[in-house]
């Protein structure tokens, strides 16, 4: 099968490195190992976060643009390259699908979706033009792949068939993270160089250093740490931004050489920085799921999070993990406190993730997800 792939927030090869782009990546990847053609059919960016009338036009334009743009190319090709099935990523009220829909229509092909997001509020206000396409898109489309429950809540109520519903819970391409036995074999090398004794019990915390929620994340994990002054252990912080210096800030309240700051890590590094951890944490303000916790359980760590939007749906409570209340910092210190009292329970919660991922959240079982999904898909009569 043919497939055009559009992510609408930001194309799959954009320089900037995000959760969207690399489940956008890892979408392409899966399609691709099910023996599908994919093809990156545009690359414009209709992310419109003002809600601005002025705003909202341009977009739209640039989108009938290239609508225009892809119909001649097909065209012309003599329909030699035209697709079988259009799929975006993510679609919602600040970054709509005005192309795909368009194109579906004109070529009576199916029209699909992955972790496309509704909500009803959204309905009025500024961007209530750019909510209708989401609105519009969804009511059409043959199928839409939810990731987590809350996807599923926010669609049900506007897709009236509830087959055209598809489960398919976050997963990783777990060949970005480097070979898992070979950075096992270098974690008292790594934990030498960060200065970490071999026995100490370490804490990994993986996340980009920017404003919002990412440093809301930070703060909470270094208030939370903070009150664990009777314990032993040090913590590592992998990733970088603009909000580095107030998450060291943050941090300072800990002894300093509790600390590590390890700065960005290539993907094909992080399996070594797994490997050294005994722990993974991160409270997850803002996480549709959290892609970071399925890195950490693949490795086998267990991981401490808040219950919170879709994080249930890539960490299984008191099986792969730990997971507290919203906004309970108390309750967040007593979770990291009990797996480091507890290391046997600690590393059976471990093997628990390795073995939850291993068997269910790959890339190759994503592929065969996608695959009998899409074999059923049609155009909506």
């Amino acid at each position: 099968m043919r497939i055009a792939f559009y992510a609408p927030l930001k194309p799959p090869d954009d320089s900037t490195p995000s959760g969207d782009r690399q489940m956008a990546r890892q979408l392409m990847a899966a399609l691709s190992m099910a023996g599908h053609e994919v093809r990156l059919a545009s690359r414009l960016s209709a992310f419109e976060p003002t809600g601005g009338t002025d705003a909202q036009a341009a977009v739209r334009r640039a989108a009938e643009a290239e609508v225009a743009r892809l119909l001649d190319g097909w065209a012309k090709n003599d329909g030699g390259t035209r697709p079988d099935l259009w799929l975006t990523y993510h679609p919602y009220y600040k970054a709509a699908d005005h192309i795909g829909p368009a194109v579906c229509r004109a070529l009576s092909i199916p029209y699909a979706t992955a972790e496309a997001s509704y909500a009803g509020k959204r309905d009025r206000g500024p961007f209530a033009e750019a909510q209708a396409a989401v609105r519009a898109g969804l009511e059409a489309g043959a199928g839409h792949f939810c990731f987590t429950p809350d996807d599923r809540e926010g669609l049900a109520g506007i897709v009236a068939d509830e087959e055209r519903l598809i489960d398919l819970p976050p997963f990783i391409d777990l060949a970005r993270l480097g070979p898992a036995e070979e950075a096992a074999g270098r974690r008292d090398a790594l934990r030498a160089r960060l200065d970490l004794a071999p026995d100490l019990p370490v804490l990994i915390a993986v996340g980009m250093m920017r404003p919002g929620d990412k440093l809301a994340s930070y703060r909470m994990l270094a208030e939370a740490l903070a009150r664990l002054n009777r314990h032993r252990f040090a913590v590592v912080l992998v990733g970088d931004g603009r909000e580095r210096a107030a998450v060291a800030d943050a941090f300072g309240a800990l002894p300093p050489e509790r600390v590590r700051m390890a700065g960005a890590v290539p993907p094909r590094g992080m399996a070594d920085w797994y490997a050294a951890a005994d722990l993974h944490v991160w409270p997850g303000y803002g996480e549709a799921y959290g892609l970071a916790y399925l890195e950490a359980q693949a490795m086998g760590l267990a991981t401490v999070a808040q219950r919170i939007r879709g994080v249930p749906s890539v960490v299984r409570d008191r099986e792969t993990g730990l997971l507290t209340p919203a906004d309970d910092i108390d309750a967040y210190a007593l979770a990291v406190a009990k797996l480091l009292d507890a290391p046997d329970r600690r590393a059976a919660m471990g093997a628990a993730a390795r073995r939850f991922v291993m068997s269910e959240r790959t890339l190759q079982r994503a592929s065969e997800r996608l695959d009998a999904a899409l074999s059923r898909l049609e155009v909506p009569a």
